[in-house]
């Protein structure tokens, strides 16, 4: 999230695509309904009529899995009609880079494709540079070569006005469903941000991410707010509706398998030595004016490896970087890889905390057969789940006594029975007190974990190992004899440490060994600090804890800069160098950010001064009041080698710009886009627990996707053990239009088996207006949707399985997150002998998938 949730009032036109939050993010909805009353059209874009739809100005409806085809007819219809803000454009993206001149976008396909690995080699996406002059340092990048006037047909903004040249109105509409007047009003009522005084905000969920291509739903998105000059302003920004208070905090500290606390990136094997790992990850500047904040990538990873390994961490030993685990690089550990390798036979042990994979996990039936393939299992939760008792589903088609995995049930404590912090989806660091003592055995997860490696730390110790030196050498300090945890103590450690006493003569300060450190800029490549998290560091200074602050602002935009705190160094709005002109001054004067208030003399800036939020970086702007450029600051994009935003991607796995390809599986047999139905770049997992539905495939003729519900939280292992929230939720549900329902002679309340091409699972029947028939490619298509958060255990045999028996593996190309949003099922009648009455289960599967 570029900005936080009480911004959102702030903004002149909001549009909620890929998201429910009256329903999902319900406390989010109220900063949309204040900005509504403040005059702010409220546009909802989804496939069904939902009730954040229900409030909208605006309603356009279209197909599960095509928001880049409609995402690109919004590109064209501003590109076309030059409704962008220029001087934003020019001067703070990379739309007048001039790329290779070898780049080539045909038929659905970037240039570098291999058709064999399904990668692509991105030689070609890559900028021009200048001839360095002559006494240039080894190594140095020369300055992008850019085109000002936006003309010059190798720019970025050329090639993207001819990449969405193909998306007009008519081909859009075919493709998504929507009809053309709903887009003219869609894109027209959005465009209209693209003023400098005013912003528009985009708030997005799992409805985008989880696809093909969930990142370049995204990317889309991000291109058109760029184009609208609408990142870093309040109001504006690119955001995502996190699904729990404490996802922002789980990946900020590195639950997923690719990053290390920060965002710093996993080693790989490739990368022996922590000099080729910083090496590797340590970019370059791109021109003389770019911050290249990555660029100090080096303090933040030996930062880290001090906090992990403390004294045993040494200049000697590469401060213990061996010791980390490593990546192979042909391989990726992603969530449907592990249940890959899993029902393989190839992992024997797992861990599974505080999560419900048998439910939530892509095509949970092959989830549930590699469950019966471990040896072990440890299933640390606060109530029964499908997950831990796994074995009972009378579906899995393996009989208990034949399931030799050996599971091991940890209780652990609710939120408000531990102390300690959550970072919400704004990126706020919020501190929380423990409310009451946990029930029965149910132990903080902190201490369950520190009871298992005090076991392994010993068995090491006393028994060696093929590797016990991660395990020995850890810095595990923070509990007391009795086990309990001092959370002060961690989130100090997160925050970092002076290891030695430092001094910094340029700012005239000095440290001594033990002092917290006051902010990331202080970090040191040379083992004299420590953080185990350098976006957190300074959460918790000399000050003290600053997530535990409670001062309400009392004027001003909503930023709160004394309540609780937020990362980067209390930094609200990221990129908020460009909600400002090339002077420092607002480009919207309603709602400033930050404000440049430096003296001037003689035409020129004499004083650093600004005003409001924390800057993303506090140079001079980039141009004196008397017209002159100045050499001494920076370009507004700091993490970026180029110091621009990037509407032209140089990384990503399937393309610089985003394409339309659709779902896995899909109603269409051609993609009017190009000759490329599916990504070419994501991965394809073949085999018999992988089946999937044919294009256009008569057998299921029906788009589905999955959805929550506000009674339930997640797969409702908590949820669903409330009686008063079962008994609002007590049965899974589908949704489909009146239409769908008369065709197929389906009543209300009726029970029908909803089936794909790996699973069927009964659910009641709910025919609503809230769905409508689409014509797509003259086709008349039907789109159905399923609550995932149900499950066999609770309440027992009565509540229905979980939707996601019927999704497939496969998932987006850069993250890998399942695609469960755009799926192809049927719909059939339950017969009176299927089940008896209230009695919902899972038709048991043709395959072990």
């Amino acid at each position: 999230m570029t900005n936080h949730w009480i911004d959102i009032r702030n903004s002149d036109c909001i549009l909620i695509m890929g998201a429910n939050p009256a329903e999902n993010h319900p406390c989010s909805f109220k900063w949309v309904l204040q900005a509504k009353d403040n005059g702010a059209p409220l546009i909802s874009v989804d496939p069904r009529y939902t009730r954040t739809s229900a409030m909208a100005d605006i309603y356009a409806r279209l197909r599960s899995g095509t928001d880049i085809a409609f995402l690109g007819g919004m590109l064209k219809y501003i590109l076309d009609r030059d409704l962008i803000h220029r001087d934003y454009v020019v001067n703070y993206t990379n739309a007048a880079f001039l790329i290779a001149d070898d780049f080539e976008f045909e038929d659905g396909i970037f240039s570098g494709y291999d058709p064999q690995t399904r990668k692509y080699d991105k030689a070609t996406w890559k900028y021009q540079l200048a001839e360095l002059p002559d006494g240039s340092a080894e190594g140095t990048p020369g300055e992008p070569l850019k085109d000002p006037t936006l003309e010059h047909p190798k720019c970025v903004y050329q090639l993207l006005k001819k990449h969405y040249a193909r998306y007009d109105l008519d081909t859009v509409s075919g493709v998504t469903g929507t009809p053309v007047d709903d887009l003219k009003r869609v894109f027209r009522t959005f465009a209209e941000t693209a003023a400098p005084q005013k912003a528009g905000t985009i708030m997005y969920a799992m409805g985008w991410t989880q696809h093909t291509a969930g990142t370049q739903n995204i990317r889309a998105m991000a291109i058109i707010q760029l184009l609208l000059g609408n990142i870093g302003k309040a109001g504006g920004g690119v955001n995502a509706l996190r699904g729990e208070s404490n996802v922002q905090g789980s990946t900020d500290h590195a639950l997923l398998f690719h990053i290390l606390p920060g965002y710093l990136k996993t080693p790989k094997a490739s990368l022996p030595t922590l000099a080729a790992y910083n090496a590797k990850y340590t970019p370059k500047p791109l021109g003389k004016l770019s911050a290249n904040w990555w660029s100090n990538y080096p303090k933040y990873s030996v930062s880290l490896l001090k906090s992990m390994f403390g004294r045993a961490a040494t200049a000697e030993n590469d401060f213990g970087y061996a010791w980390l685990p490593k990546l192979d690089d042909a391989e990726n550990y992603s969530w449907l890889s592990i249940f890959d390798e899993m029902y393989n036979g190839n992992i024997k042990g797992f861990f599974v905390w505080g999560q419900n994979p048998a439910c939530s996990g892509a095509n949970a039936g092959k989830v549930r057969q590699g469950l019966a393939k471990l040896d072990w299992m440890v299933n640390v939760n606060i109530f029964p789940s499908e997950t831990g008792w796994f074995f009972q589903d009378k579906n899995l088609g393996i009989k208990p006594e034949e399931i030799h995995t050996k599971v091991f049930i940890l209780p652990a404590a609710v939120s408000v029975e531990k102390e300690g912090s959550i970072t919400n989806s704004g990126r706020w660091m919020q501190w929380r007190y423990k409310a009451a003592d946990s029930p029965g055995q149910a132990t903080p997860d902190a201490e369950i974990i520190n009871m298992i490696y005090q076991e392994l730390k010993k068995l090491y110790q006393e028994e060696g190992g093929k590797f016990p030196d991660p395990i020995v050498n850890l810095k595990w300090d923070y509990f007391d004899q009795h086990g309990e945890c001092d959370v002060h103590a961690v989130a100090k450690e997160i925050n970092g440490y002076f290891l030695e006493d430092v001094e910094f003569p340029d700012q005239g300060k000095s440290f001594q060994a033990g002092d917290l450190v006051p902010s990331f800029a202080y970090l040191k490549d040379d083992g004299s600090t420590s953080s185990g998290n350098w976006l957190y560091c300074h959460s918790y200074t000399a000050d003290g804890n600053m997530s535990a602050r409670r001062t309400r602002e009392t004027e001003g935009i909503g930023l709160n800069s004394q309540w609780a705190w937020c990362w980067p160094v209390n930094r609200r709005i990221i990129y908020n160098r460009a909600s400002v002109d090339l002077m420092g001054r607002p480009w919207d004067e309603r709602h400033p950010v930050i404000t440049f208030t430096g003296e001037v003399e003689n035409g020129k800036y004499v004083t650093k001064q600004w005003e409001g939020d924390v800057p993303d970086g506090g140079w001079y702007p980039m141009q004196n009041p008397d017209g002159t450029m100045r050499d001494d600051s920076k370009l507004a994009f700091i993490m970026k080698p180029e110091g621009h935003a990037q509407i032209f991607a140089t990384s990503l796995a399937d393309g610089p710009f985003p394409e339309h390809y659709e779902p896995l599986e899909t109603p269409l047999t051609e993609n009017p886009f190009s000759g490329r139905l599916l990504n070419p770049a994501v991965r394809k997992w073949i085999g018999e627990a992988d089946p999937h539905a044919e294009r256009g495939s008569e057998e299921f003729p029906y788009v589905c996707s999955t959805y929550r519900v506000t009674e339930h939280w997640q797969t409702g292992v908590m949820s669903r053990h409330c009686p008063w929230l079962l008994e609002l939720q007590p049965q899974l549900f589908v949704e489909m239009s009146r239409e769908l329902a008369a065709e197929k002679g389906i009543r209300p309340g009726e029970r029908v088996w909803v089936s794909s091409k790996r699973a069927a699972v009964m659910a009641i029947a709910l025919p609503t207006a809230r769905l409508k028939p689409l014509r797509v490619q003259g086709m008349t298509i039907h789109q159905v949707g399923l609550p995932w958060c149900f499950g066999w255990k609770m309440p027992p045999g009565t509540g229905g399985d979980s939707a996601n028996l019927l999704t497939p593996n496969i998932g987006d190309a850069n993250t890998m997150i399942p695609e469960t949003k755009a799926f192809m099922v049927n719909i059939e009648k339950a017969a009176p002998e299927d089940a008896p009455p209230g009695h919902l289960v899972a038709k048991e599967r043709s395959s072990p998938g």
